[in-house]
């Protein structure tokens, strides 16, 4: 009894105990501080200056934070219960503000109530969009902040200095701001971070080197400096620092480098300097980085062999060396690595017999890259273990003679990529029940492929968005992928025939059927089967008839190329729909037209090629909205075009007149992406320069050219044409030109080639030639022209052929000598403009003196015998008068 009496004494102790814990802290809680009223009133004007808007955050799961905030209600006013408001548990002031994500759109001016919160230790705005105001340098009155995030919030302008004030932060992230800019030094920015754990200055510009100073931030974890057109040399010591984990400055093409020698004690993670100018050697130390899971390397100038001791990092995940100057072969010992997911070896020069089948034994591994090297694969796929199942498999350029069998067991492939390679004879009939519900990329050009077995009129993939069957031997008829489909090419091969079940292809971005030996009418469907068709290459094959005449408005074309077929008739009208065209290409074929004009208004054509078919006759004056404003490249040479040079033009070609200048090649091409992948078009051409035919695969941005050659063109050449001082070729020859050579032509100082034979110009060469320092072409023969030829510069390494059929020229390099000859430029004698006219008459000067003195002789003599002889009869018939 008494034990139990205890028992029951002892649970009610306990019960007064919890309850007298309860009411404590609830007298305690009650006791802390509600937030302070101007700090409260400062949030309220802090939510009141910007407008709430759903687009202005990109993270799918993003809600007003500040919609909470209320003058009036339950929590008003405690701030401290605001979402998003942290408050210091003994003071009651806000010390942490996080708005991330929180749908606010407007500007911060230098007078927001957020800089009176001069307590806040962290301050997280990401993800807004703060309208490209900049970045308030009232910030760095919040000296005791130790966070702050203003990430992918579009601020703009220059990152104020008074940021670099924060000596307490730990976390500075400014990324993903892609107009912010440094004006001085990186160095100035980061020089009072001592304490510095993270920092984030993703996509700024910066534009300057990488401090050295960086290397003494012993407490540093995570350094991203993605993209922010860094300079000079990458400080190796930065590599060495203690607990620095997360390292990326990829996207930095003229950040130099080297790998150093790596310690067992480093804590890396993540080092990925991918697309940046890093070379040397990779050293064999990095294998005592075990921490680390991800290295990427991709795009750099790495050379020399791979280390086998890359096999020790037994926590990899994801490995990328692709695109490098790697050489050797690759240590079967990857196989060790267990946890590896990604390996990327593509675009390098190994070489040597690999054991696939080592590969394979690791069953995590989904992403294998090996194209693009000189590799042969051994492998027989041994049936005795369980092969992974592989999201993407590029094995181009590994001479492959067959498809490999262990592809049979694979159903869940996305992308396999197998061009280059020695493939020969028929697509197997077992690879149209792999992966048909995932399969999103097959590339299998550059084969010897001659066909399907069992051919499908229509492929199986579901989901597929990319087949390349390019440059093969495939004959017959022209395989149909499902309406998935975004980019077809099937360019260079050998099929005849094409079913009308193309035309179904409504998701198509990109349908290059060129060199096949296609025939027959275009089907109508063309114009108008896909709304998102951007690129549509038919070249080279034997489509003849008229070209459809279905372009609708909206169209998304930028790119059509029917050049080199048999099409009749006239262009459409209805390809001025195609508003966003760049590149329009219909040269070598039969077509009888006149010079479109219509297509004058379409801004954005770059690249227009009609010549070698049988266009025609004068080209008119331009509507004022009718210019061509945008021409790179016209080509109407071998058409039966005439009248005078279109001066009206010359005076409206803008783009012709801009000097382009790049630290970087840019080419013109059109860009695709999808879910994982990206994908373009290059424009390409053939044009006459410097006399030759040359096939240009890619054509650079910057490039400028009007070939007229082969027609029927008059007059003389306009003085406007020297405005154009883009251009780098200019062909005018084979016409019926007459007059002088401007000499406005010499403002073309980019000039590479000018062609202007074979026409009837006459007088000197303008000596403002000579300055024409680009030029390597030149060609002024059977003309008519006289006088010296300018000497100096470019013009002392013209040949000969240059200036033959011309009489009237002397000095160098004909062997015609000018004596003490000077000629002077007068306007030409009745006898030239006789011969320019092409006149039958042929009188010389004196001839035409001679006949007007004898005139007038005669004259006098007969008026005064008249006058003589019937004087009365004279005076009544002009007395009057």
């Amino acid at each position: 009894m008494d034990n139990y009496l205890y028992q029951c004494m002892f649970m009610r102790f306990l019960f007064l105990l919890s309850l007298f814990l309860i009411l404590l802290t609830s007298s305690l809680s009650s006791l802390q501080p509600l937030c302070h009223e101007d700090e409260r009133s400062a949030l309220l004007q802090f939510k009141d200056s910007f407008i709430i808007n759903k687009s202005a955050s990109a993270y799918p799961f993003a809600y007003p934070k500040v919609a909470s905030w209320t003058p009036k209600g339950e929590h008003s006013t405690d701030c401290c219960s605001w979402d998003g408001v942290e408050c210091n548990e003994d003071t009651g002031h806000v010390i942490s503000l996080d708005l991330n994500s929180s749908c606010l759109y407007g500007s911060i001016h230098s007078n927001n109530s957020l800089f009176r919160l001069l307590q806040l230790q962290r301050l997280n705005l990401a993800d807004n969009l703060f309208n490209h105001s900049q970045i308030p340098f009232e910030v760095g009155n919040l000296s005791r902040l130790t966070y702050l995030n203003l990430s992918s919030s579009a601020f703009s302008g220059q990152v104020p200095s008074e940021v670099s004030r924060l000596s307490m932060l730990s976390s500075l992230d400014l990324s993903g701001n892609f107009d912010l800019y440094t004006k001085s030094d990186f160095r100035s920015l980061v020089q009072n971070f001592t304490t510095l754990e993270e920092l984030l200055l993703t996509d700024i510009n910066l534009s300057s080197p990488i401090p050295e100073s960086l290397a003494n931030l012993s407490s540093l974890t995570t350094l991203d400096l993605q993209n922010c057109r860094l300079q000079g040399e990458f400080p190796t010591e930065i590599f060495q620092l203690p607990n620095l984990q997360f390292l990326i400055v990829s996207h930095n093409q003229d950040l130099i480098g080297r790998l150093p020698q790596f310690h067992s004690n480093s804590s890396l993670e993540v080092l990925i300097l991918r697309n940046t100018s890093f070379s040397g050697k990779i050293p064999t130390s990095i294998g005592k980085v075990s921490s680390l899971h991800t290295l990427r390397v991709r795009d750099c100038n790495f050379s020399g062999s791979i280390p086998p001791s890359l096999s020790n990092l037994t926590q990899a995940i994801y490995l990328d060396f692709g695109h490098n100057s790697l050489t050797g072969h690759i240590p079967n010992s990857f196989s060790e690595l267990k946890c590896l997911r990604s390996l990327y070896f593509d675009g390098n020069h190994l070489s040597g017999m690999l054991n696939f089948d080592r590969f394979l034994e690791i069953k995590s591994l989904s992403v294998l890259m090996l194209s693009s090297n000189y590799l042969s694969l051994l492998t027989k796929a041994n049936s005795n273990y369980t092969l992974p199942q592989f999201h993407t498999l590029a094995l181009g350029s590994c001479n492959l003679q067959k498809f490999p069998d262990f592809l049979r067991t694979q159903n869940k492939l996305s992308w396999l990529e197998m061009q280059q390679n020695n493939i020969q004879g028929l697509v197997p009939k077992w690879l149209y029940n792999v992966s048909i519900e995932t399969f999103r990329a097959i590339l299998l050009g550059q084969n010897f492929l001659i066909g399907f077995e069992q051919s499908p009129l229509v492929l199986p993939w579901s989901k597929l968005e990319i087949l390349d069957l390019s440059s093969n031997r495939l004959q017959g008829s022209l395989p149909i992928p499902q309406p998935s489909i975004k980019i077809y090419q099937v360019q260079k091969n050998l099929i005849r025939e094409m079913s009308s079940l193309i035309c179904n292809l409504s998701s198509l971005y990109v349908l290059d059927l060129s060199y096949n030996n296609l025939r027959g009418n275009l089907h109508p469907c063309f114009g108008n089967f896909s709304s998102h068709l951007s690129a549509l290459q038919l070249r080279s094959n034997n489509f003849h008839g008229t070209i459809p005449k279905t372009w609708v408005e909206g169209s998304s074309l930028e790119m059509i190329d029917l050049s080199e077929n048999q099409f009749q008739g006239q262009l459409p009208r209805s390809m001025a729909n195609c508003m966003v065209l760049e590149y329009l290409h219909v040269g070598n074929n039969q077509i009888n037209d006149t010079f479109p004009f219509w297509l004058g208004n379409l801004s954005r054509l770059k690249v227009l090629v009609l010549g070698s078919n049988a266009f025609h006759g004068a080209i008119k004056n331009p509507g004022i909205n009718y210019t061509f404003s945008g021409l790179h490249i016209i080509d109407i040479s071998q058409n039966n075009f005439s009248g005078y040079l279109p001066a009206e033009y010359f005076l409206h070609w803008n783009a012709m007149k801009v000097v382009g200048a790049s630290d970087h090649l840019i080419y013109m091409e059109l860009g695709f992406s999808g879910d994982g992948w990206s994908s373009s078009v290059q424009f390409s051409d053939t044009l006459t320069n410097k006399g030759i035919k040359l096939e240009y695969d890619q054509i650079q941005d910057v490039f400028k050219v009007i070939d007229f050659s082969s027609n029927r063109f008059e007059g003389e050449i306009p003085e406007l044409v020297g405005s154009l001082k883009g251009l780098h070729m200019l062909n005018l020859s084979n016409n019926a030109l007459t007059g002088y050579i401007p000499p406005s032509l010499g403002n073309l100082t980019h000039l590479e080639s000018m062609d202007l034979s074979q026409n009837k110009l006459f007088g000197e060469i303008p000596t403002q030639l000579t300055q024409l320092f680009f030029l390597e072409a030149f060609n002024v023969s059977n003309n008519r022209l006289r006088g010296p030829i300018p000497h100096g510069n470019q013009f002392d390494t013209f040949q000969n052929s240059s200036f033959r059929g011309n009489p009237g020229l002397c000095g160098s390099p004909l062997l015609k000598k000018c004596g003490d000859f000077k000629y002077t430029r007068t306007p030409p004698s009745p006898f030239e403009e006789n011969r320019s006219s092409e006149s039958p008459f042929h009188f010389g000067w004196k001839v035409v003196a001679i006949g007007y003195g004898c005139g007038f002789v005669i004259g006098v003599v007969i008026g005064k015998t008249v006058i003589t002889r019937k004087y009365d009869w004279f005076v009544k018939i002009f007395g009057k008068m």
